[in-house]
């Protein structure tokens, strides 16, 4: 059996390559400064702390080994701030989090997006190389995969929503990136609104708090739909005075065009314009660059290698699939590249924790 590039067998039938065994990750644990030792995957041990007395230098010129978290809640635990999770969506009360007006963090990864609102307070964030300060009734949002850290000097009044692409894809649509592509760009600075500009998002996400409160069966579904009105207001107020010149280097450059040819890649799939999975070498192709090249330049700005961006864009598209169409299992996994049902629900039980058939009928219950 073939093996493409990063360890990942693949099958070759039909003219589709299927993906039978992941990469493995590997467990490491490693002392921050914190109170608490945390675990974080696919990182060799560091001989010294990464973290000392939590101090953090801006802007981060050199990555060393940071902790890449997949929820938010990973992250709060780490910093012993424990927050509840049940899904891969969370809106909370920033100061009921950290019970502080004040507060400095780590350096960090996430594999989730991020949508801060301040409504009083001043601090900074770092994204990357990039070091924003804001003050009262601002806006920023961050995507995964960066380097991030975050202060506040004194805060009194925001909120953090947090959500995974697979939530974006479920519950508010598959094509989501078509719609809003900034939630593919690199980097977009943050935005300080006028008092009644700014309360109209803040009518949108009081609401989205309210439904995350509540227990109602459809509570997901209507935050999806409420998010999309969120969206749209972003897309109105952000995207209308971008500028890809912020973005900066040649890296982030090719950053997100890997992002917006993986996304374009599984769309045609899904409509049967493209005919096998592609790997690490077919987009280096589409930027006519070596593919160790940007394998190299992959992982080194987003913390994850090309092989972990598949995997999950995989998983992601194939939530929705079974959620929103009436393909077959077997029609799904072939949809994604897998010529074996086989291989597809072993892929995705070890990505989702439930096998397709279960992820179905529990959506559908």
């Amino acid at each position: 059996m073939p093996v493409c590039e990063h360890g990942r067998r693949v099958r070759v039938g039909h003219g589709r390559s299927s993906v039978v065994d992941p990469t493995v990750e590997k467990n490491v644990y490693f002392s921050s400064g914190l109170s608490s030792s945390f675990c974080f995957h696919g990182m060799d041990r560091p001989d010294d702390p990464i973290f000392k007395n939590s101090t953090i230098s801006f802007p981060l010129k050199k990555e060393q080994n940071i902790t890449y978290f997949e929820k938010v809640s990973d992250l709060y635990k780490a910093l012993d701030l424990p927050i509840e999770q049940e899904e891969d969506f969370t809106i909370d009360s920033i100061l009921d989090i950290h019970q502080s007006s004040s507060y400095k963090s780590p350096v960090f990864r996430t594999n989730y997006y991020s949508f801060v609102f301040v409504k009083e307070g001043r601090g900074n964030y770092t994204t990357d190389e990039q070091n924003f300060e804001y003050t009262s009734r601002t806006i920023y949002f961050t995507n995964p995969g960066h380097l991030k850290a975050f202060e506040f000097y004194d805060l009194a009044e925001a909120y953090l929503i947090t959500l995974s692409e697979a939530f974006l894809k479920t519950n508010v649509h598959n094509d989501i990136f078509a719609e809003f592509p900034f939630l593919l760009a690199e980097t977009i600075p943050p935005q300080t609104l006028p008092e009644k500009k700014f309360a109209e998002f803040e009518r949108l996400y009081l609401q989205i708090l309210d439904e995350y409160k509540g227990s109602s069966k459809f509570k997901y579904r209507i935050i999806g739909n409420l998010f999309v009105a969120l969206l749209l207001k972003i897309k109105e107020q952000f995207w209308s005075n971008y500028y890809p010149l912020e973005e900066g280097s040649r890296s982030s450059e090719i950053v997100k065009k890997f992002k917006q040819s993986l996304e374009k890649h599984y769309r045609e799939l899904a409509e049967g314009k493209a005919q096998y999975l592609f790997q690490a070498q077919d987009y280096a192709r589409l930027q006519n660059l070596n593919p160790n090249y940007l394998s190299q330049v992959i992982s080194s700005k987003t913390g994850k290698s090309i092989s972990s961006w598949i995997s999950e864009k995989t998983v992601a598209q194939a939530k929705a699939l079974l959620k929103h169409s009436d393909l077959s299992i077997k029609e799904v996994g072939f949809q994604l590249g897998y010529t074996e049902l086989s291989n597809f629900s072993s892929f995705f039980k070890k990505h989702s924790g439930l096998s397709p058939s279960v992820y179905r009928k529990e959506f559908k219950n």
